[in-house]
């Protein structure tokens, strides 16, 4: 008789830490999504199922996990090189060993003396990218923006809140996949930026900012619609793959859970198919960055070097972090921030929040804008801008009074006086 369910602590320990740290990732994952697992080392080879038996549970699984050894390094070697799993090499168990990584569990039945179980198998990449073919290195596309959304109710959401498909996209291993993926977590300003809201506006402007934010060149936007038949009943889910602002459509497929327990699983299938159907389009050269995605640089000026005014040096030493505004005044700073000395950069995101670029602490930030008219709260973490008040202009000088007036001189005149007693000439 099988048991279900129940693992031994010391297989439990080992289910934690295989994958690149699936436990740690959970644990430090936040309210609104997943942490992305750092596969970039590791080659993985997954669905390996396995029915053995042995005189103990023990030895039952070690025969397990060795035949997962052997069958997953044939088929990541047929999938590597496109041909069958008969032409690939048999490898002794010692140099598996030494080229396996960790076994994943995906789920497993233990009995006395019988095991059954679905496992995956994780290769180091330096060691087994020899043997496989593929010199450790893999052909990758442009980095590519991945926003997951999920559909359910009506209600379009994406990182916003914890859902099993970013959680499939997030423990969803990238080291073979062609694509760049860059993903999100949920975390910090992810949901303000990088939502199901977000996917339907085509406009450039805000999409060359959230692509230089993130580091990315374009957009993949994977979307599935979840139908219940009943609550905890079974699910149908529809995925549909779609490319750049414009939501260029890729393809669809449909999948299906028999109960809302099998929903995660079906998830993981969704992601393994999607990436499949985004690396077809790659191999056919369809997945180029759009032109118009790029930032234009701006025009180069040439000014005489002896116009040029140096930062003062406490101003150079420093390197420039990004401080992130928000502005509730109706007034827009920005013209006003990029002439504060030791502002390198400022990225608009909406009308509401600012990325400055700045060499200094937020408070010397605060000091330069309140001396210029605004109004600024730098309360705990959260820098804000909230008003203008320009400073009331001086009133103008009074003129002095005017100095007593000059009397203009009396022209002279060629009246003769008479001379004594009358007589004149």
């Amino acid at each position: 008789m099988l048991r279900r369910g129940r693992l031994p602590i010391a297989l439990l320990a080992v289910v934690l830490l295989i994958g690149g740290g699936i436990g740690y990732a959970q644990l430090e994952s936040g309210d609104r999504g997943i942490l992305p697992l750092d596969s970039s080392n590791t080659l993985e080879m997954g669905g390996i199922k396995v029915d053995v038996g042995g005189k103990t549970a023990d030895e039952a699984r070690y025969n397990g996990w060795r035949i997962a050894q052997r069958e997953s390094f044939k088929a990541l070697w047929a999938k590597t090189h496109g041909r069958p799993i008969s032409e690939a090499p048999t490898l002794s168990d010692g140099t598996l060993d030494g080229l396996v990584s960790s076994i994943i569990v995906e789920s497993e039945q233990i009995g006395p003396n019988r095991y059954i179980a679905t496992l995956g198998v994780l290769f180091d990449r330096a060691r087994a990218g020899e043997l496989l073919g593929v010199g450790g290195q893999v052909s990758h596309s442009a980095p590519m923006l991945l926003i997951p959304i999920v559909v359910t109710s009506g209600a379009a959401t994406s990182v916003e809140q914890r859902n099993a498909w970013q959680r499939a996209w997030a423990e969803f291993r990238t080291s073979t996949s062609p694509i760049d993926y860059v993903r999100v977590s949920g975390m910090g300003i992810d949901p303000l930026l990088v939502n199901a809201a977000q996917t339907a506006r085509p406009g450039r402007g805000m999409w060359r900012n959230i692509l230089d934010y993130y580091g990315a060149a374009d957009v993949l936007v994977a979307e599935v619609q979840l139908r219940r038949v009943y609550p905890g009943g079974p699910a149908t889910g529809t995925f549909s793959g779609y490319f750049g602002p414009d939501r260029r459509p890729l393809g669809s497929f449909t999948l299906t859970a028999q109960n809302s327990a099998a929903i995660p699983e079906m998830m993981t299938r969704g992601v393994s198919q999607m990436d499949a159907l985004f690396g077809r389009w790659q191999a056919a050269g369809q997945l180029g960055p759009d032109p118009s995605l790029i930032i234009p640089e701006p025009p180069v000026i040439d000014e005489p070097v002896e116009e040029e005014q140096e930062a003062p040096k406490a101003v150079q030493q420093k390197a420039a972090a990004f401080i992130q505004v928000y502005v509730t005044s109706p007034y827009s700073p920005v013209g006003w921030l990029r002439s504060i000395p030791g502002v390198t950069e400022v990225r608009e995101f909406g009308n509401a929040i600012l990325s400055v670029g700045y060499r200094g602490s937020p408070g010397q930030l605060a000091a330069a804008l309140n001396a210029r008219g605004w109004r600024t709260d730098t309360s705990g973490t959260v820098f804000r801008i909230t008003g203008y008040a320009p400073a009331a202009p001086q009133p103008a000088p009074t003129p002095a009074p005017p100095g007593p007036a000059q009397q203009p001189a009396q022209p002279a005149t060629n009246t003769v006086q008479p001379a004594p007693g009358g007589a004149t000439d």
